[in-house]
């Protein structure tokens, strides 16, 4: 079982499904969550590695479980990407640049993805040097801080990158072969 969790709160099936396929099978343990409040009681009982949030719940909305996380000092060193469709509904409650979390815009592709994992995680590293006896700490033990350690995490995370590029250019190449198929079964 993969020792990093990744919470995942939105109310999109396709986009927790889709976060799930892009990052690397086995290395990481999904949760996910359909909205803000279940979203909430499981950031406070499985302490995630880092949290994907969606702007726009249900029940409890994710400025509402920000707000949230932004009291607790030891749940600030959780990485957290930010989510959303309509960036600039969320620049209305939450001025740019964003300082303590990541944005990504929906819809995003792997690379988006990645890379708003990778700013997330240098973003929260801020809050656990801050406080290195909270207990949050381990939430972010998977962020190398010697920079031998970040150079091979990048140099793996590149290596992934690129597998997973390759994988979907594959998927397309699929794709578009189903597509065609469909084509000339509809002629």
């Amino acid at each position: 079982m993969a020792s990093r969790k990744i919470l995942v709160i939105d109310d999109s099936r396709v986009i927790r499904r889709c976060v799930k396929d892009m990052l690397p099978e086995g290395q990481f343990e999904i949760i996910e969550a359909q909205d803000g409040q279940e979203g909430w009681n499981l950031i406070q009982s499985v302490e995630p590695n880092l949290i994907m949030l969606d702007f726009f719940l249900p029940k409890m909305s994710g400025w509402d479980v920000y707000l949230q996380i932004q009291k607790q000092e030891e749940l600030k060193a959780i990485p957290l990407v930010l989510m959303s469709g309509r960036k600039e509904e969320v620049t209305d409650k939450i001025k740019e640049p964003f300082l303590d979390f990541a944005f990504v815009e929906k819809p995003f592709d792997q690379k988006q993805l990645i890379e708003g994992i990778k700013d997330a995680m240098q973003k929260a590293k801020k809050f656990a040097v801050a406080k290195p006896a909270a207990k949050a700490t381990p939430a972010v033990e998977a962020v190398s801080t010697d920079p031998e350690g970040m150079a091979a995490e990048i140099k793996q995370l590149k290596a992934t990158i690129a597998k997973m590029q390759q994988e979907m250019t594959q998927m397309k190449k699929q794709f578009n072969q189903v597509v065609q198929i469909i084509k000339q079964k509809l002629k």
